[in-house]
């Protein structure tokens, strides 16, 4: 039974670090650049492009049937090997607006020639994906100041910071400013339009407001039409930068700079370079908004909502969750209705996420958000602000879910405190509610802790719910932000996890997804395990206050 038990525990171990290995070593892997590989294949084909993965499978006969004649003849020679196996391998060759593919698998039985180009340029355009080519010209208001692949990477380099800055501004002033401007005046619209529901159209409060209203629209309308113009300026100097790249089949393609996120010549690339563009793809990555259908760009958003939503919940969760185990440890009598209520406790830890997403979208989100909504931002509707999927209904609907876990925990840890303690309060004069006070709960704090923590990692990592009552694929706005009131709880938001699940299984390219990910797998391992070091630091510190009360 000792070997057998010990076996066991090896064998979870071996799992659980193979899964967090495998996790770590793609994540990890996923940004660092890549030499690009020039092939020539039988048929005079010819590709540019990224090696990803390789694979080995059986050929058949079948097979060899449908290769053009000068690949067939090389792929009979591998046919006639004992074991008949063949290897391909899977190249990124991005140009998705020439070609409309994104990666390509080619046999290696079909190659007649492999190298790397020395002016091989990788750029990682807004839209579009990845596109891989050649430098050809430089252009500046049409005209050409550069032909030479070392003089069009020089002008590149010289014109494409500056550029990227005023992309920079252009999108806060589109997302932040013009944002600003126009919420100033939508609070304006919506408190004359209270007053006209709450005085009518005759009352003078709502002729007061109706000037104020006016007033301000002119104010705004000056305020865009400045906005505008410095927009304008902002796209109109950036137009005047652009790069023509040819293809590895000759084909040309004019890419102007403002399109450009990053671009660097691969196989020139010296491990600090590489080091370096690897920097840069992780800070994009972690303070980025996402693009290209969420399978490119940054995670923030995710990481801002998940965040919030987890220490939300357990703002909730836990003060809910440890009063109704001190009542039920402390102050009720047992009978029939506590042993039922625990029963019904140790069930509700085993009913199926989604049916508490269902409930959080019909309770939380239908009833008690359309209520709020009818009675505090009646001039809203009938566009919904409580009344729809918010970070706040999502909070709520995963403290319920973990309830279970925290009740649980306390009770076990409120358990543990000797009964010694309570009766040499009591005999000190305490009251009931000075000894829970001052002797039980301070040592079975450490105890409380460990719910919190088990309650925290499992809310953090919940998906099915949160598709029901808050999380979308793109959020145009964080939950918490710069504007007063600073926390918007009405919010839908992005979640790490629901992140996941969008970019694994809804995208349009999967291969270039699937690099993604598991580094955003990776990225909320590490959060839930920056949450849990700190729940785990206070524990620790709790614990050794009060040595007395082990859990």
């Amino acid at each position: 039974m000792v070997w057998l038990m010990g076996g066991a525990l090896t064998i979870c171990l071996v799992m659980i670090v193979g899964l967090l290995g495998l996790v770590f070593y793609q994540g990890v892997t996923t940004f660092w650049p890549r030499a690009l590989t020039t092939l020539t294949l039988a048929d005079g084909t010819k590709y540019l492009g990224e090696e990803t993965r390789k694979e080995d499978y059986k050929l058949t006969e079948a097979m060899v049937g449908g290769l053009p004649k000068e690949t067939a003849a090389r792929a009979r020679a591998v046919l006639d090997e004992p074991e008949a196996i063949a290897r391909r391998r899977l190249y990124r060759t991005g140009n998705f607006d020439i070609t409309n593919t994104h990666f390509d698998w080619i046999d290696d039985f079909s190659v007649v020639g492999a190298g790397e180009d020395e002016w091989s340029v990788v750029i990682e355009r807004r839209a579009w994906g990845r596109f891989y080519g050649f430098p050809t010209r430089f252009l500046v208001d049409g005209e050409v100041v550069a032909d030479t692949p070392v003089e069009v990477w020089d002008k590149f380099r010289a014109h494409h910071g500056a550029v990227s800055k005023r992309v920079d501004r252009l999108y806060r002033l589109q997302k932040y400013e013009f944002g600003k401007v126009h919420a100033r005046l939508e609070n304006v619209r919506l408190r004359l339009k209270k007053i006209e529901i709450e005085k009518g159209l005759e009352s003078a409060e709502y002729a007061e407001t109706q000037r104020s209203f006016e007033n301000r629209t002119r104010e705004i309308e000056k305020e865009n039409e400045r906005l505008a113009g410095e927009i304008r300026d902002l796209r109109h100097e950036n137009d005047r930068y652009a790069m023509v790249m040819t293809t590895i089949d000759g084909e040309e393609a004019t890419l102007v700079l403002s399109d450009v996120v990053r671009a660097y010549p691969a196989n020139q690339l010296g491990f600090f370079d590489k080091l370096s563009v690897y920097s840069s793809r992780w800070g994009e990555f972690i303070t980025g908004d996402p693009r290209e259908a969420n399978s490119e760009g940054g995670v923030w958003p995710a990481i801002v909502g998940t965040v919030i939503m987890t220490l939300l919940m357990s703002l909730v969760v836990v003060p809910f969750g440890v009063l109704a185990a001190l009542y039920l440890r402390e102050y009720a009598k047992g009978g029939p209705l506590v042993s039922a209520v625990r029963i019904a406790i140790n069930n509700l830890a085993g009913v199926p996420s989604i049916v508490f997403g269902v409930f959080g979208l019909g309770f939380f989100c239908y009833i008690l958000g359309a209520s709020i909504d009818q009675v505090f931002f009646f001039e809203r509707l009938p566009d919904p602000t409580y009344g729809k999927g918010g970070v706040v209904w999502a909070s709520l609907t995963l403290a319920l879910l973990t309830l279970p876990v925290v009740v649980v925990a306390t009770e076990e840890a409120l358990a543990a405190v000797p009964g010694s303690m309570r009766e040499g309060s009591y005999a000190c004069g305490a009251s009931k509610w000075q000894t829970v006070q001052r002797i039980v709960l301070p040592r079975a704090m450490p105890g409380i802790m460990t719910g919190f923590i088990l309650a925290m990692a499992r809310g953090a990592g919940e998906v099915a719910p949160l598709m029901l009552v808050g999380a979308v694929k793109l959020a145009p706005q964080l939950p918490i932000d710069g504007v007063a009131p600073y926390l918007h709880p009405e919010r839908s938001f992005m979640h790490l996890g629901f992140h996941i699940y969008d970019v694994g299984f809804q995208s349009q390219n999967s291969e270039a997804a699937k690099p993604m990910v598991f580094t955003t797998t990776l990225l909320l391992i590490v959060i839930i395990a920056a949450l849990n070091i700190a729940a785990i630091w206070a524990r620790t510190r709790l614990r050794r206050r009060f040595m007395g009360a082990q859990f």
